[in-house]
Parts: structure tokens; C-alpha cells; sequence
């Protein structure tokens, strides 16, 4: 599986590539992703009530104004009508390129979410629910394109939240073989240290 980080602003470019510059089979863009040729499913950073509408959203509208629709109407089925943070889920687009959207919740609604572990968590939601589509799907999803998650209407800062995504993808990529209290402290301690939560 290939993470395209897409960062048309060159200060979260330059956030990414700091902090992702250790880890495999990530490409960092500094572009929009409306440029990208390749990749089979897009990341939105979303609300959790399906708002399309701005920031990054508004971009998606690229794919199609039913778009939105099929989202609102699989948060109306699978969540009851809001989808919380913290989870993601694949939409078909019907775009033979593009086929799948990974619908990630940053925000209830939007609002400023700097000073928080979100971008980890979503990051983190985003990369398991990938993963299951792929155990179960009979289309695969290899190449994921990624915007900076709260960087937005969110107000994470650039580095912050390239700090927590690369947190989030090290974890997806090298799993502990056990657990106990102190691999969950440890992890703790790694997905706070160095933000701004005091």
C-alpha cells in the first residue's frame, strides 16, 4: 500500500517531510490533489454529519455532487446520523480512476481542533478501515492520498499534525506483538509528547 501525503501548502509540505521521512511507501506532493494521476481512494477529513462543503471537501465536489448524497445517506444507515470521530468508512465514487472515499470524521461539526490527539486518531481510523476493506473487498485499495488531517477549519498546526499522522502510519506499519500496561503507556506517551495539550 502507497500514502500519497498531498500538501499544496509548502510549510505542511515541509512538516511531512520531516516527519515522514523514515517511514516506506510514502510519497509527499506538494500540490493539489485534484493532480495527482494516480491513486484509488481520497482521504476527507470530514464532519461527522457528511457536510461537504468546505476546505478539502469542497475540492471533492470533483467527484460529483451525488457524492455527498451516498455519504450522508451511509452515515444515516451506519451511525444513525452522525458519524463519530475517530471512525472512517469507504464510499464508492463511481469514478473509474478514483473508486473509493475514505470518509474520516476530524470534527462533529466544524470547529477549531488544535490542541488535541485527532489527527492521530483519525489518521489511525482511516488506516484500519483500509486495511479491513482490503481483507474483505474484492477491490483493492493500493495507493491512498492524504491531506494534513486538522489543518484546516481545524487550526492544527502544520507540524503537529504531520508529527501525529506519521505516529499513527509507524503504528499501522509495526504492531506490537503484545500488550500490557507498559506498551499502552508507552504509546501514550508517544502520541502526546510534543503537542501542545497543557
Amino acid at each position: 500500500m502507497k500514502l500519497i501525503l498531498v500538501a499544496p501548502d509548502s510549510l505542511l509540505c515541509a512538516a511531512f517531510q520531516q516527519n515522514f521521512n523514515y517511514l516506506p511507501n510514502v510519497e509527499i506532493v506538494n500540490n493539489y490533489f485534484e493532480w495527482l494521476p494516480d491513486f484509488d481512494c481520497m482521504v476527507s477529513p470530514a464532519n461527522s454529519f457528511g457536510m461537504m462543503d468546505g476546505g478539502i471537501d469542497a475540492a471533492i465536489r470533483f467527484f460529483g455532487r451525488p457524492l455527498m448524497a451516498r455519504v450522508q445517506q451511509r452515515i444515516l444507515e451506519d451511525y444513525l446520523g452522525e458519524q463519530p470521530v475517530g471512525t472512517s468508512m469507504i464510499v464508492e465514487t463511481g469514478h473509474h480512476k478514483h473508486p473509493f472515499l475514505a470518509h474520516t470524521p476530524t470534527m462533529r461539526v466544524p470547529m477549531i481542533i488544535a490542541g488535541t490527539d485527532i489527527p492521530y486518531i483519525a489518521m489511525w481510523a482511516m488506516l484500519l478501515t483500509v486495511r479491513h476493506h482490503n481483507q474483505h473487498a474484492r477491490q483493492k485499495i493500493n495507493t491512498i492520498a492524504c491531506p494534513g488531517l486538522g489543518t484546516g477549519i481545524g487550526r492544527v498546526p502544520h507540524t503537529e499534525a504531520a508529527r501525529q499522522m506519521a505516529l499513527a502510519y509507524d503504528h499501522f506499519l509495526y504492531p506490537p506483538k503484545y500488550l500490557n500496561c507498559i506498551v499502552a503507556a508507552e504509546r501514550q506517551l508517544q502520541i502526546w509528547e510534543g503537542g501542545d495539550f497543557r
